[in-house]
């Protein structure tokens, strides 16, 4: 199969989604933790050396703009629809100890990577502002600036995600003057039925007087993640929660559908004994997303996110320099990704290198002064040509086969003989059409890519 570097490069908005490594909860959201189909190929023999030698190649040689994603694994609050590799926790202690050997790593990876590579891309995951004390926060900024290039140009995109229930306008005070102009949030609903049977407690007030603020603050980009399809969700409560984000006006729009997680049945029972939505009506609700929106204004960029017309990554697309990685679909290149912190996923041009799992076995390796990493993944050609295809597809919402072909010195149509063939049924379903040697998405198709690359994998 392929390692694409690419954040959801098999998933659209009506694909049931791919296990986790990681997981503990149930949700169908950003892969920020590497697929279990990709775990599979790790080489758990490999640790911290590999990564070392990969790292002083390519992070040390190398002057191009880089990307870091940070992981702070822990929440007070537990959303049913998160399968992210978290820590419930209400004892704030817990995190004193956790950016003491979060710092002993940022120091450790620090030392790999050439110091005028500058950080255009930065995000930090999970439960960052809503379990970080204000000084907390700013410390791992600190952190962060003291030993790699951050910045302060327009171009960069620092994000933070944010947890309704907890932030305030004090915290997005904060956020601006450490330098984030990126927010993303995620919505489950704003319907009451959805809200008392996922024992939340958003509102629509709260919300858009915390957006009023951001906007006053200059923050660039607003994006709303949705996880959509719960059993007690109706067309009629998905249209309610719809009009409700499209008042709301975000800048950007992120959907998934909504799974339970194998590993807890006990989850099974707080929901009932309600089966998931079948598979004509999760077709209905993303018709319903689509059509929507559209109206509305936004556009399909691709895969999972709708857009606003003026928003910088639509214009990436046109011009052809629109990236995905595991951060998510971005403007800034970066070709190469250090993760820190539990679970964490670092991509370098040819491999991949996963962080510990376990929050005890991440501790023992940096008490011990080695990097954390626990598995490692390295692409051969094959795997190269692979992700350059789906790369294509998800990006640019074409296949170049010219491209491609002269790229790798290979006869694309031999080399891809049987997945030409599949691409001809999805031609005749109006998914996607030639224009000579270039293979065109259709609007259509871009509610069907994870089907479109499948082929590739």
């Amino acid at each position: 199969m392929a390692f694409p570097r690419i954040a959801r490069p098999y998933r659209t908005l009506i694909d049931e989604p791919a296990p986790f490594s990681c997981r503990n909860e149930t949700q169908f959201v950003d892969s920020r933790d590497m697929p279990c189909e990709w775990t599979d190929q790790f080489d758990a023999d490999h640790d911290g050396d590999v990564y070392r030698d990969e790292a002083l190649d390519q992070f040390w040689q190398n002057i191009a703009p880089l990307s870091i994603l940070v992981n702070v694994p822990f929440c007070r609050h537990h959303c049913q629809t998160c399968v992210n590799n978290k820590i419930m926790a209400w004892d704030h202690s817990a995190i004193r100890k956790y950016l003491d050997y979060l710092s002993k790593e940022i120091r450790m990876q620090a030392k790999l990577v050439n110091k005028h590579r500058t950080v255009l891309k930065l995000q930090i995951d999970r439960g960052t502002a809503a379990f970080l004390k204000g000084a907390e926060l700013t410390e791992l900024m600190h952190n962060l600036a003291c030993h790699y290039k951050l910045t302060d140009s327009e171009r960069r995109e620092y994000s933070v995600e944010l947890d309704f229930r907890t932030v305030t306008l004090d915290n997005l005070a904060l956020l601006k003057g450490l330098g984030f102009n990126q927010l993303s949030v995620g919505i489950q609903g704003f319907d009451d039925h959805v809200k008392i049977e996922n024992k939340l407690h958003k509102r629509f007030n709260i919300i858009k007087t915390w957006m009023t603020a951001a906007r006053v603050y200059g923050f660039k980009s607003i994006s709303y993640d949705l996880v959509f399809g719960h059993p007690s969700q109706t067309l009629m409560s998905l249209g309610t929660t719809l009009d409700k984000m499209i008042e709301l006006s975000p800048d950007r729009m992120y959907f998934f559908h909504y799974s339970q997680s194998l590993e807890e049945p006990e989850k099974k029972v707080e929901i009932g004994q309600k089966k998931l939505l079948v598979a004509d009506k999760k077709v209905m609700m993303v018709a319903l997303i689509s059509d929507k929106l559209t109206k509305a204004g936004y556009l399909h960029l691709g895969m999972d996110c709708f857009v606003k017309p003026a928003d910088a990554l639509m214009q990436a697309q046109k011009d052809g320099l629109l990236q995905s990685s595991f951060q998510g679909y971005s403007t800034c290149l970066t070709p190469d990704l250090i993760g820190l912190g539990l679970s964490s996923t670092s991509s370098l041009q040819g491999a991949y290198f996963q962080n510990e799992c376990k929050l005890e076995d991440y501790y023992l390796r940096l008490g011990k002064d080695n990097l954390p990493i626990a598995n490692t993944i390295k692409l051969n050609d094959d795997n190269r040509v692979r992700q350059a295809v789906i790369m294509q597809i998800v990006c640019d919402l074409l296949l170049d086969t010219e491209v491609i072909a002269e790229e790798f010195n290979i006869n694309f149509a031999d080399y891809f003989c049987a997945e030409l063939l599949a691409l001809k049924v999805m031609e005749r379903s109006g998914l996607l059409f030639w224009d000579g040697t270039k293979i065109m998405i259709r609007d259509k198709g871009r509610l069907m890519l994870k089907q479109i690359c499948m082929p590739f994998e």
